[in-house]
């Protein structure tokens, strides 16, 4: 594996399985995870759980908390893997401060999202914000694209391949 710094952010719409994946890659290439919505401030994690969506305005303090995140891990030389959403372009040119940064953006049919939301125990962000979350998302064209059908060994073997991960067993 190169010794350079990588940071992998997952993103995709609520219910794509970008923790399920994050926390999986991490642990398969030690590298640090951070949760995207524990980032959040407590009034976003409110109006979502209200069902309502965040606006561009909504989402500036919680990208600020990402970029930082980002800086100190890159000031650090720390790979790590972080979800978030990044849902608009506009997001993702934000936070990729350096070419160090990469996204894995995970994808799938809309029932399988929605059934998996609906299954989705203690988590602030509801369903019914699929349709929003859905009108919002401006699909990324340089990013790992993910089909969430697949296993999740799969999808951390695809990200190990695009990563050119060598020498180190990529099994989640």
């Amino acid at each position: 594996m190169t010794s350079t710094t990588t940071i992998v952010i997952v993103m995709g719409i609520a219910g794509t399985g970008k923790t399920t994946l994050g926390k999986a890659l991490a642990r398969t290439l030690n590298w640090t995870f951070y949760e995207g919505d524990d980032l959040h401030p407590a009034a976003n994690i409110v109006k979502m759980a209200r069902g309502q969506p965040l606006t561009d305005a909504d989402r500036v303090p919680w990208l600020q908390r990402l970029a930082q995140v980002i800086n100190q891990c890159l000031a650090q030389q720390q790979s790590a893997v972080i979800t978030c959403s990044a849902l608009k372009a506009a997001y993702r040119k934000r936070l990729q401060q350096s070419p160090a940064v990469q996204f894995v953006y995970l994808t799938g049919s809309r029932a399988l999202i929605q059934q998996r939301l609906q299954q989705r125990q203690d988590h602030f962000m509801t369903a019914q914000l699929l349709d929003s979350q859905l009108a919002t998302l401006e699909e990324p064209d340089d990013a790992l694209r993910l089909d969430i059908a697949q296993s999740l060994d799969a999808m951390v073997q695809q990200v190990c391949r695009w990563l050119e991960v060598d020498g180190q067993d990529c099994s989640s």
